[in-house]
């Protein structure tokens, strides 16, 4: 096997069970429409939420960011390139919660006016951590059975 097959394979490979189409479903599916509604509705999930949120440059990082769910959320949903197109949604996650929810822990996330402490940082975070969760696993196990990663190696799944 050449140099380009084997890396290929160990991207390719899982031995993940038929019943990850289930988590590839929901993270694929919540990936590609929020990417979706950033250009849908600029000013409320684009590049007006990255503005509110003081992230800089909003009109480069909000295109920027939709661009790579619906890239990244289509092919977690095909389950084509799975482990290639989870780690940038790891790092989306990562800054989503850092950037956005974090604040709400001592009172100043200008997304959640009048949210602070534990219990609202939890609530508003859940979907983050939902999709972070998510997409770790599906680093870990792979596209599994019924995904086009394993028709690129049949024999590799299980």
């Amino acid at each position: 096997m050449t140099q380009l097959g084997t890396w290929q394979a160990r991207l390719t490979a899982t031995t993940a069970p038929a019943a990850v189409i289930l988590i590839r479903f929901y993270v694929g599916a919540v990936f590609l429409f929020e990417g979706i509604q950033k250009f849908l509705y600029p000013d409320e999930l684009g590049t007006g939420r990255f503005d509110k949120a003081a992230i800089p440059a909003p009109g480069f990082f909000a295109p920027l960011d939709g661009g790579f769910e619906i890239a990244c959320g289509a092919l977690i949903l095909a389950g084509l390139l799975t482990r290639l197109a989870t780690p940038p949604m790891i790092v989306n996650m990562l800054g989503a919660l850092l950037i956005t929810k974090l604040p709400i822990l001592w009172g100043d996330a200008p997304l959640f006016d009048g949210a602070s402490g534990w219990w609202d940082f939890v609530h508003e975070s859940r979907t983050d951590l939902a999709q972070l969760c998510g997409s770790l696993f599906l680093l870990i196990v792979g596209a599994g059975a019924y995904s086009l990663d394993a028709h690129l190696h049949p024999t590799a799944t299980a």
